[in-house]
């Protein structure tokens, strides 16, 4: 291996747990927002759904495993860049895709729906896309990663808060209401603080190998981006949901790779690395393109 894959990052048990519960309160933030009503709309006309989830799990994955195959990083790298892409969207997405004059409740609703498919889809795409490339397929072996628990994982971080937050804004949306705005802006501080400080912990190897990855995570992430524009465009969909899509599958829940990393593959230093460089770059991306897109206003109808 090389040196990189050979970094295990330092990340304790309690800052591991530590990060769980920060991951629940921001998506407990994004949850309160949703009630059962708004999901009514898309289940009735469910394709704009259906493009968006084909375009987070299906599309992005197999764009990265076309990366990985042209670059051929370093196995930890290489495995990152598959983890990051088998994730959820990012709970930012929203914020990004009300900016861009998007549709926000399809935003929201892809980020609902995709952090319940993410239990079975996030480590049935690792597994699937990791084993088809021989260095991850090795990688793999080694860390022996269990779906079940990865699965597990997945549901407790993000699932449970998910339905705490509905029920809430459900049973009390006078509550909800007061508490909304602060809660997402202090969940998102506070997690931004945290991965500051766990960036500085590791500051060495971050600056030692960032300048190998940052290239790499940037044309990942602008390959996302345009593989969400590209799927909703080739359904016919309208600009407003266009814009929705592009930003869901372009913002991933770096944050929920991070815990995947240190809880099941030991810190590994390629694979943290992109992890915490996409969960910067990312949101200098969503900024850029959520600028240039509310430029103008999204036609609702498709072909406009």
């Amino acid at each position: 291996m090389t040196g990189l894959d050979a970094v295990r990052l330092n990340f304790s048990p309690g800052a591991l747990h530590l990060l769980n519960a920060i991951l629940g309160i921001v998506m407990f933030s994004v949850a309160i927002d949703l009630s059962p009503r708004d999901f009514r709309p898309l289940v009735r006309r469910p394709w704009a759904l259906i493009v968006g989830f084909t375009s987070q799990f299906l599309v992005l994955p197999a764009l990265t495993f076309g990366l990985v195959l042209a670059l051929q990083p370093s196995p930890s790298i290489a495995l990152g860049l598959i983890l990051v892409a088998a994730c959820p969207g990012g709970n930012v997405s929203n914020f990004f895709t009300h900016r861009a004059g998007g549709n926000t409740a399809l935003s929201v609703s892809l980020t609902a729906f995709a952090t319940v498919a993410a239990i079975v889809l996030t480590p049935l795409n690792i597994a699937f896309w990791g084993s088809l490339y021989a260095p991850t397929r090795a990688l793999l072996h080694e860390t022996h990663m269990d779906p079940v628990s990865v699965a597990i994982t997945v549901g407790i971080m993000l699932l449970l808060p998910l339905i705490a937050g509905i029920a809430l804004n459900h049973y009390r949306y006078d509550l909800t209401t007061r508490i909304r705005d602060p809660l997402k802006w202090v969940s998102m501080a506070i997690f931004g603080a945290f991965v500051a400080l766990s960036l500085s912990a590791n500051w060495s190897y971050f600056v030692q190998f960032v300048g190998l990855i940052a290239g790499m995570v940037v044309l990942h992430n602008a390959l996302a981006f345009a593989g969400g524009y590209g799927t909703a465009t080739l359904a016919r969909l309208s600009p407003f949901d266009r814009r929705a899509i592009t930003i869901e599958t372009g913002i991933q829940n770096s944050g929920l790779g991070l815990v995947l990393i240190f809880a099941f593959f030991g810190g590994l230093g390629g694979m943290a690395i992109v992890a915490a460089f996409w969960g910067i770059w990312h949101i200098i991306a969503g900024f850029a393109i959520s600028t240039f897109m509310r430029r103008k206003e999204a036609a609702r109808c498709p072909g406009s």
